[in-house]
Parts: structure tokens; sequence; C-alpha cells
């Protein structure tokens, strides 16, 4: 997939936030609005990391069906995609979701209740953020701890971002 250029929708970045605090109804519910608001192929990896979302939630709630068969959709949206995308660790949702399935199909319906909830392991990425000039209004660009203006060249320090931008 080549739209790994770029930032992620703010929606999706609360997703993964509300993810990674196991607010896994929350999470898809962000994810979804980002899903529906973007545009391209980035639109699927949205998908794939919400219906990982829905997965877990299934199994805190006992339902073992719901559980495999959301997780088998979630690969497809999930598996053709660079290992990084957009600062999300991709690969490890993958290894980790195949992780948290392994332990429910050997655990079963009867005793998914058991499940470890320590399994459900946090989304790694790095959170971009976008910066816009207060002169022209161009999206500005971080580069050697500088913030730069491509249009117009106003620059910032990073130490100088929290004042400006925050």
């Amino acid at each position: 997939m080549e739209d790994c250029s770029g930032s992620l929708h703010p929606k999706a970045g609360e997703g993964i936030k509300r993810f990674n605090q196991r607010e896994f109804f929350e999470a898809h519910e962000e994810l979804e609005t980002a899903w529906k608001e973007e545009n391209g192929s980035i639109r699927d990896l949205y998908r794939g990391i919400l219906q990982v979302a829905v997965t877990y939630l299934h199994i805190l709630r006992g339902n073992y069906e719901g559980a495999v068969k959301v997780y088998g959709r979630s690969q497809k949206w999930t598996r053709n995609w660079a290992d990084v995308c957009r600062g999300v660790n991709v690969r490890k949702i993958r290894e980790d979701a195949q992780t948290v399935m392994q332990e429910v199909l050997r655990l079963g319906k009867e005793r998914i209740f058991e499940f470890d909830i320590s399994l459900f392991k946090p989304i790694q990425w790095t959170e971009r953020r976008q910066w816009f000039c207060d002169r022209c209004g161009d999206q500005m660009y971080e580069t050697n701890c500088k913030v730069i203006c491509p249009n117009c060249g106003n620059r910032f320090d990073c130490s100088d971002l929290n004042l400006y931008f925050d």
C-alpha cells in the first residue's frame, strides 16, 4: 500500500489512544469516523484496526464466535500494509492480535471468560503533529528540531512549539 506517507486522521489518533486505554468500543467509534472521513486506501488500515478493537470487545463480552469472525475480517484489512504506516506499527498489531486469537482458540467457547486481558497490548505509534503557519496558512514541516513553512519561510524552534501551538 502506498498511502503510508502523511499523518493519521485526528480521529484515528484518538481511536488509537482509546484502544491503548482498553476502551475498545470508543476506539471503534473514533476509528470508524476516521474511516468515513478519510480518502484513499489508508481507510482500509483504519478499518483493520477498528476490527481488532471489536475483536477484543467481543472477547471481553465472552462472545467467542464474534471474536473469531471479526478477527478474520481484521486480517483482511491489516495484512498488506507496511510494517510501519503513518507512524503505526502495523506488524505488531498483527502479531499481537494473532497471539490474542491463539489464546482465544486455545480456551474455546466454554472458557473464553478465563482470557487474560494482559494479552491486550497497546498499539505502538509515533504521534505526528501537524502545524500550520500563522502567517500564510500553509502546512509546516519539522526538520532537525525546527518547524518550517515551505511557502513563506516562517520557522520556529521545537522549544517554541508549546508557546505557539499548544
